[in-house]
């Protein structure tokens, strides 16, 4: 069978692309490697949006909550019913290998695998990649960032109670996860490359964080980078100084990017100033005819611009296209 649409990502955009695919009628399939919105269920377990219900919401289905601000168990409670009540065709634990464009009849051969190793291929005029950035961390580079106490993603604090730990960063995930670590109890030192602390920080959390650091609940080493993590330790740099601070546990929360690998595997260009994928800023189409990118994966070096409240406003637009070109 030839798929008109198959979408690569069960996120927020690519959900939203299948529901504009069953509405028009468009024989599709979505492969998600993981599990359904997958990096929303691995964002910090007790999380809550910095928006409100309704800008969360896909295909029209409504987003009921309590709440000014959803939390991360009310998001993942309401894409599940988004799907449920769709009927949607969702195929979880599937990862997309690779997207070839077969000239000769102008469609796409996706191959994919299985969580079980289970090779398939999937053929479809048009191809949506809705994969996002939240997989692939900004590495460091330095001895030792690959140490069992070392994460690049914050989950709870609890665990860290009476425990030493360095969180990297400045922007607004580093900010929240020492703010929570501090009051469960943590030994907290927030150490950032800049001067001040970026300005893209929650209006509420900001505040905090800096009457925390300002008092010395929270210890911090501004224009510092780490250059090496050892079992119990840190190493850091500061104008040429090096310098030691003791850590249990490190956080490097230094923010994500697209799979360029897997995008360029895919045929995707890159802008090389800032290393967006190459894309039309209308249509979300790439420089391969019918291959488009929906959501955070249409970012580079900032992924700030694009998220979940914009993100999912794409697939609708997409596969309107798609169905004009295929009419």
């Amino acid at each position: 069978m030839i798929l008109d649409v198959l979408i690569v990502g069960a996120g927020p955009s690519g959900l939203a692309a299948a529901i504009a695919c069953q509405r028009l009628g468009l024989a599709y399939d979505l492969l998600e490697k993981g599990v359904l919105v997958n990096s929303i269920f691995h964002f910090p377990s007790h999380m809550a949006f910095f928006t409100t219900p309704e800008l969360l919401e896909v295909g029209g289905y409504p987003f009921v909550s309590p709440f000014e601000k959803p939390t991360r168990l009310e998001a993942l409670r309401y894409y599940r019913r988004v799907v449920d009540g769709q009927r949607l065709t969702v195929t979880l634990g599937e990862e997309v290998q690779g997207v070839e464009r077969q000239p000769a009849d102008n469609t796409f051969l996706v191959r994919s695998t299985t969580r079980h190793g289970v090779e398939h291929r999937h053929v479809a005029r048009a191809v949506v990649l809705a994969i996002g950035y939240y997989d692939h961390p900004n590495r460091l580079g330095v001895p030792g960032e690959d140490l069992p106490h070392v994460s690049h993603y914050y989950d709870e604090a609890h665990p860290f109670y009476r425990q030493r730990v360095v969180v990297v960063g400045g922007a607004n995930s580093a900010a929240e996860s020492a703010l929570e670590l501090h009051r469960a109890g943590a030994h907290v030192t927030l150490v950032h490359r800049h001067a001040v602390l970026d300005d893209g920080i929650k209006y509420w959390v900001r505040p905090d964080i800096l009457n925390r650091i300002s008092e010395g609940s929270i210890a911090v080493r501004y224009e510092t980078e780490v250059v090496e993590i050892s079992r119990d330790a840190v190493v850091v740099d500061h104008a040429g100084a090096r310098d030691t601070i003791a850590a249990d546990a490190v956080f490097l929360l230094t923010g994500y990017h697209p799979d360029r690998e897997f995008l360029g595997r895919c045929g995707v260009q890159f802008d090389p100033a800032t290393c967006a994928p190459v894309h039309d800023a209308d249509t979300f189409e790439t420089s391969v005819p019918n291959l488009f990118l929906a959501g955070g994966v249409t970012v580079g070096h900032g992924t700030a611009p694009v998220f979940i409240e914009n993100g999912r406003l794409h697939g609708e637009k997409i596969v309107a296209m798609i169905a004009r070109r295929l009419s």
